[in-house]
């Protein structure tokens, strides 16, 4: 063999190795996660540690954050591509599912039913749920209090042909509650304890014994199926701030303040109430996940009967 085709043996064997060894690490240092988050809950927190950063250093991937105001225009944004995860409430994920979305569920954290609630004003004489007949009720459309409050009309026997259903967004419920010109509000964390702090709002009723109140953490189904141990390295950091902030109530409620605008007191009494610790979906969280899109479908909120295990991967990968 001439010296000439040994040195372009080489030359070639050389190039080839190096175009191998950067196919194999362009994937992870190609990676970016795009995360959607809201200014409360748990995402936040994370954002504000930089703990996932430096969990997923050693994957070679960038995390990149995106802040919407509420789960529908996140779960808007993860359909269209802009994020590949994000957290939202139980409904979202069902009205998103319903319009062909490609989200699926990843995990999730543990029921929270005292996180949403039936208040009144301080000084209603709305004493029970009986008392709501003929009454003027503010909620979030097709949010989880909608499907509280259809739990808690069921329970007591009442329809909400017995009702008037005023369906407004938090802030202007707030508003419309403060002045009087609804009787009740159904909402949740942290309005609630807003609402409670700040007007005296009183409970009548919480989802206690009636809703789960999930919060869930949902990514876009490619990126699911690719990168598994990125979205298993996430999830295992969300469980690790949700005890951290189960330990450090008071640490938490002031790295929420500047974000959310709300006074420490008010963060305090929300976070005391969410559910701590994230796992992956199971079997029974699923089912309860089900029954929320039934109850939506009867009420002719979505268009079809939905089957959630369909946005659940398999819990094997």
């Amino acid at each position: 063999m001439s010296r000439r085709i040994a040195k372009s043996l080489v030359l070639c064997s050389a190039v080839a190795t190096a175009m191998m060894l950067t196919a194999c690490g362009a994937k992870q240092e190609d990676v970016t996660l795009n995360i959607g988050f809201q200014k409360y809950g748990v995402l936040p927190i994370v954002k504000a540690q930089g703990s996932l950063e430096d969990a997923l250093k050693a994957q070679g991937v960038t995390v990149k954050w995106v802040e919407f105001p509420a789960g529908p225009q996140l779960l808007e944004g993860l359909n269209v591509g802009s994020v590949v995860f994000g957290e939202a409430g139980e409904a979202p994920p069902i009205f998103a599912q319903a319009a062909n979305s490609n989200l699926v569920y990843i995990a999730n954290q543990p029921a929270s039913p005292l996180g949403e609630a039936l208040v009144v004003q301080k000084d209603s004489k709305i004493q029970s749920v009986q008392d709501l007949k003929g009454k003027r009720i503010a909620l979030n459309k097709g949010s989880n209090v909608h499907y509280l409050l259809l739990k808690l009309l069921e329970k007591n026997n009442l329809t909400l042909q017995d009702i008037e259903v005023v369906y407004l967004p938090p802030s202007d419920a707030r508003a419309a509650f403060e002045r009087g010109s609804v009787d009740a509000w159904v909402i949740w964390d942290p309005f609630l304890a807003a609402a409670e702090e700040q007007i005296g709002a009183r409970t009548l009723v919480t989802g206690e014994n009636l809703v789960s109140n999930h919060q869930f953490y949902l990514a876009d189904r490619k990126f699911a199926e690719e990168n598994p141990e990125v979205l298993k390295t996430v999830v295992t950091t969300l469980n690790t701030t949700t005890q951290w902030v189960k330990e450090h109530q008071a640490d938490a409620a002031k790295l929420l303040e500047k974000p959310t605008g709300l006074e420490f007191e008010v963060l305090n009494k929300s976070i005391s109430r969410m559910g701590f610790g994230v796992t992956p979906i199971s079997i029974q969280v699923a089912k309860e996940q089900q029954y929320v899109a039934d109850a939506f479908y009867q009420q002719k909120l979505i268009p079809n009967k939905l089957n959630i295990q369909a946005a659940i991967l398999n819990q094997g990968q």
